[in-house]
């Protein structure tokens, strides 16, 4: 896929919410629970989409480091909430991508403002925003505190039936949940609110 045609792609509609109830169909629109007056505190994260060395269309993800918490050691866009003094939520998705990576995603291209994502075991309402970088490859800088591991995406390969596959999660001792849609590549799981962020911008390159 060209620069020219993700400039297409993205000059569309979105897919929006459908693409997040298909990934995940129990969960509940987000839209609708916005509006029912749930309450919610505002973050961003941002997408980086480039084409590696390879010429293959990739993303940047990190894994989280473990901690007491509801999303510990998970995998997740680089992002985080919005700070009082954020100016807005592309602001916010920038400087976190810089806090947690070391890459400046303000220096790239937005291309679009994905869906935003209700995630109510935090209480975070997450906007995803896309960046094209022409670079195809990139020197990090991992937050220690905050990252535990940086991964690269094959974004085509998500199309393969292997991609997605459906795990159980232990939640606690005595609640599980069963066949939870994951995308897997390699080693990597990816699950919850990331997954279907990322199921949104799957169905947008489609």
């Amino acid at each position: 896929m060209t620069y020219a045609d993700l400039i297409e792609k993205f000059s569309g509609e979105l897919p929006g919410e459908s693409s997040h109830l298909a990934f995940m169909p129990f969960r509940g629109s987000s839209r609708e629970q916005i509006q029912q007056g749930v309450s919610y505190r505002d973050a961003a994260v941002a997408i980086i989409l480039f084409h590696n060395e390879e010429n293959t269309l990739s993303t940047i993800v990190t894994q989280r480091q473990q901690y007491d918490g509801s999303h510990s050691g998970q995998i997740s866009f680089p992002g985080g909430k919005k700070e009082a003094d954020d100016p807005d939520l592309t602001y916010t998705a920038i400087r976190e991508c810089f806090e947690e990576i070391g890459i400046d995603a303000g220096s790239f291209e937005l291309l679009k403002e994905l869906t935003p994502l209700f995630v109510p075991v935090s209480k975070f309402l997450i906007t995803p925003f896309v960046f094209y970088s022409t670079q195809k490859s990139f020197q990090y800088n991992r937050s220690e505190r905050e990252v535990a591991e940086i991964y690269e995406l094959d974004l085509p390969a998500l199309y393969k039936p292997e991609s997605v596959v459906q795990l159980d999660i232990p939640l606690n001792k005595e609640f599980i949940m069963k066949n939870v849609p994951h995308f897997k590549q390699g080693d990597i799981l990816i699950w919850g609110a990331t997954a279907l962020i990322l199921n949104e911008l799957k169905d947008i390159l489609r």
